[in-house]
This record gives structure tokens, C-alpha cells and sequence, in this order.
């Protein structure tokens, strides 16, 4: 048997073509008993809605899209459980487009397979894809940069600020070698957070020295192997403090000090960035950078709709992050106050 249609809904329930339409889009126009009627019938035959002639007649999908090149690892988990609920209480569905292929991304964008698009990191939509985009009226929201116009808008972290602040907190304890772990040099919170960590070193007339920027790619196993290669290299330059990008670079920084003897904080300070589920269990708890996620996601969520939905043109906004102070991080000790 082929695929049931609804012509042939329609002369199950010994109905019009209309009066099944009327009754599956919920217009109301049927009595009660006819409506019921057609819905159990359509239910019964497994009759599925041609959804691109639905879209085609009213111009809307009700979905929107997540763009990335990744959602590995406790951010994204996070963030997009956090958008998809959202969407769930506005009415729409979210569909998630993980890829690197940027052709991919702006087809798909393009071609309005969404309503609306939230837009996040190393997808390469620069400018002129940017203008393609404002022409077509494509309402977008993007996590990675500060932009707002019509139809766009942004919601990002105030990266800059919590990485001069976490930076400052270490210089506070007595730190004066303090290193920053990276993660992609192409990344807006990676490249802000550095630039806060470089800002309070010159305020304070701290050195900035490149060896004490690694590059751990946001990854627990590639800064652990980053950190663990610096050791073995320089081991009489090792750092007082480490400023890791985020908390899986935290955690793969203490593991490779901890290969070397080293303990944290009583060593070594260690400061992390997120707050990830894990960093309050870790041994030793991490001190961090609690970013708003969940917040950052719903927000996102909040203002593609609106611009969709012209209440609003879009804006850009930043969400503050909080220093957590736990067990990863300590007062700078001379070697015989250690115990």
C-alpha cells in the first residue's frame, strides 16, 4: 500500500477533501462530531500531514535551526537541551545542523528551511554571507560575535571582562607567573578571555610572555598533552597560576601536574571557565567562571522568535560571568611555608 493521502482520508470518513483539511489544520468551521470523526479516521489510517505543502501555503515551518561545528562536550549539552526547551514552550521545533561545511550552512539557511537560525563559531560566515543574509530578511541569532541590526542580534558572554577579573583574582592571591590556556584562536570566547588575561597582566606590570600561552583547544586530552610537553621542556619556567580557557582545559591542565608531582592548589593554582556539572565533584573542586548557559540558550531562543515574530529588531547582549571559588586555587606559598 502506498502512502495514504488525503484524498484518501476523505473518503474513509465519507467526507470532502475541505472538511478533512479544516479538521487536521483545527479551523473552526466543523461541528464537533464531524471533527472528532475525520481526526480518528486520519489516526487510523496513519495519515501523516504533507508538511512542505503546509509550509509552501503559509510561509512558516515553525522550526528553527542550531548551526555549529560541534556539540561534543558539557557547553552544548547544556546549552542546547536549554534551547530546545524553549522552543517546546513557544510552540516551535529545533533542528540542530552540526557541520563544517559552510556551502551546507547557508543553503540551508538561504533556503528558509527554518524560520529563524542561531548561529555559533567556525562556520565562517563572514561578511558577505552576513549581507546575503540581512537581504534575504533572515532572522538570525549568533553566540560568537557581537552584532546587532534588524534581523540580527546577539547573546554572548562578557568574556573579556571574566577573563581580566579571574586574571586579577590570581594576580590577588599572590601569583605573578600565570599562564592562559587557549582554545581556538578563532573563537570569540577563547580570543576575549585572552585578551582580559593579557589586560590585567599589563595593568598590574606583570610580564606577557607567549611561552605562557598554550593552546589546548578547549579539550581535557589536548591540554593535558600541551601542559605535560611544557613540563618536560621548560620545567624551571612552570607557572604559578594556570588560566584555563574552560573547565575540561582545567582539568586536563591539573591531571598532567598531578603526572609530575605537582599538587594543586598547594603548587599550583588552577582557574577554570563554565561551571560545567562535574567542576564542584573534581578533586580538587574547581575554582571557575560560572557562564549562564541555560540562560544564554533561552535568551537566544527568546529574541530569534520575537524578531521573527516582529516585536523586536535585534540586539546585542551580554551576559556576565561569576567567579566561583573552590578548592583549585590558593594563596602563593614559599616553598618552606608548604607543609
Amino acid at each position: 500500500m502506498g502512502k495514504i493521502t488525503i484524498r484518501d482520508v476523505a473518503r474513509e470518513a465519507g467526507v470532502s477533501i475541505s472538511t478533512v483539511s479544516n479538521a487536521l489544520n483545527d479551523v473552526d468551521v466543523l461541528n464537533p462530531e464531524t471533527k472528532s470523526h475525520v481526526l480518528k479516521v486520519a489516526q487510523r489510517l496513519n495519515y501523516v500531514p504533507n508538511l512542505n505543502g503546509k509550509q509552501l501555503k503559509s510561509g512558516k515551518t515553525m522550526m528553527l535551526g542550531f548551526f555549529t561545528t560541534s556539540v561534543a562536550g558539557p557547553y552544548f549539552y547544556k546549552l542546547v537541551e536549554a534551547m530546545s526547551r524553549q522552543c517546546d514552550r513557544l510552540g516551535y521545533g529545533l533542528n540542530v545542523f552540526v557541520t563544517k561545511d559552510k556551502q551546507v550552512v547557508m543553503s540551508n539557511i538561504l533556503g528558509r528551511r527554518v524560520d529563524g537560525v542561531i548561529i555559533y563559531e567556525e562556520l565562517g560566515i563572514g561578511d558577505k554571507d552576513i549581507q546575503a543574509m540581512n537581504k534575504e530578511k533572515i532572522k538570525a541569532v549568533f553566540l560568537d560575535r557581537v552584532l546587532e541590526n534588524e534581523n540580527m542580534g546577539s547573546i554572548i558572554f562578557d568574556s573579556f571582562e571574566a577573563g581580566y577579573e579571574a586574571t586579577k583574582y590570581l594576580i590577588g592571591l599572590g601569583h605573578k607567573k600565570i599562564a592562559y590556556i587557549s582554545g581556538v584562536d578563532t573563537m570569540f570566547d577563547s580570543v576575549q578571555r585572552r585578551e582580559g588575561y593579557l589586560a590585567a597582566l599589563r595593568q598590574y606590570g606583570l610580564p606577557v610572555s607567549e611561552e605562557y600561552i598554550l593552546q589546548g583547544y578547549f579539550e581535557e586530552e589536548s591540554t593535558y598533552n600541551v601542559v605535560k610537553s611544557f613540563i618536560r621542556a621548560q620545567p624551571e619556567k612552570l607557572p604559578d597560576a594556570f588560566l584555563a580557557g574552560n573547565d575540561l582545559s582545567a582539568i586536563g591542565c591539573i591531571q598532567a601536574l598531578k603526572a609530575h608531582g605537582y599538587e594543586v592548589p598547594d603548587d599550583i593554582s588552577v582557574v577554570g571557565f563554565d561551571d560545567i556539572d562535574i567542576a564542584q565533584y573534581y578533586s580538587p573542586p574547581l575554582t571557575t567562571v560560572r557562564n549562564q548557559i541555560a540562560r544564554q540558550g533561552i535568551l537566544a531562543i527568546d529574541h530569534l522568535v520575537r524578531m521573527i515574530q516582529k516585536q523586536e529588531q535585534g540586539n546585542a547582549q551580554k551576559l556576565k560571568g561569576e567567579l566561583i571559588v573552590r578548592g583549585s586555587s590558593h594563596v602563593k606559598l614559599g616553598r618552606n611555608e608548604r607543609i
